[in-house]
C-alpha cells in the first residue's frame, strides 16, 4: 500500500484505506475499476471526502449472520492472552467529509455520534 498523504492509503486493486479511530485499524473502499460497489471520492488526499457513507461491520453485525460462530462466541470461549489482538463484532458507519470522520450513532464503538479529523496513519498499525 503506498501512501498518497499523511491520513489516505492507495492499494492494489482501485482501493483507498483511511486509518479508523473508532476501530483502531484501517478502512478500505473502492473508488477506481474492480468488483464490487465504488465510492465517489473529490481527489483529495490530505482532506478527503468519500460518498455515499462508509459502512463496515463485522462478526454477528454481518447482513445474512446465521446465529453462531460470531467473534463475541470466539472470546468468550477463548479469552485472549495479554496483548494478543482482539476481533470484535461491531458496526463502524460513517461519513468521511473534507477531511473529518462524522460516526453515525448506530456505530457500536465510543466515538459513535461524534466528529473527528482523520488521523494520521500509525507507523507501524500492526
Amino acid at each position: 500500500m503506498s501512501a498518497l498523504s499523511a491520513v489516505l492509503r492507495g492499494g492494489e486493486g482501485g482501493r483507498l484505506s483511511f486509518w479508523c479511530p473508532g476501530c483502531g485499524e484501517p478502512h478500505a473502499i473502492q473508488v477506481w475499476a474492480g468488483p464490487g460497489p465504488r465510492w465517489g471520492w473529490d481527489g483529495n488526499a490530505e482532506r478527503p471526502t468519500f460518498t455515499p457513507s462508509v459502512l463496515v461491520t463485522t462478526g454477528h453485525h454481518v447482513q445474512g449472520y446465521a446465529g453462531s460462530g460470531c467473534w463475541c462466541d470466539y472470546n468468550r470461549e477463548h479469552p485472549p492472552e495479554p496483548g494478543e489482538r482482539v476481533f470484535t463484532c461491531g458496526v463502524c458507519h460513517s461519513f468521511v467529509r473534507n477531511g473529518r470522520i462524522e460516526f453515525l450513532s448506530d456505530s457500536t464503538h465510543a466515538l459513535a455520534g461524534q466528529t473527528v479529523d482523520l488521523p494520521p496513519w500509525p507507523e507501524d498499525p500492526s
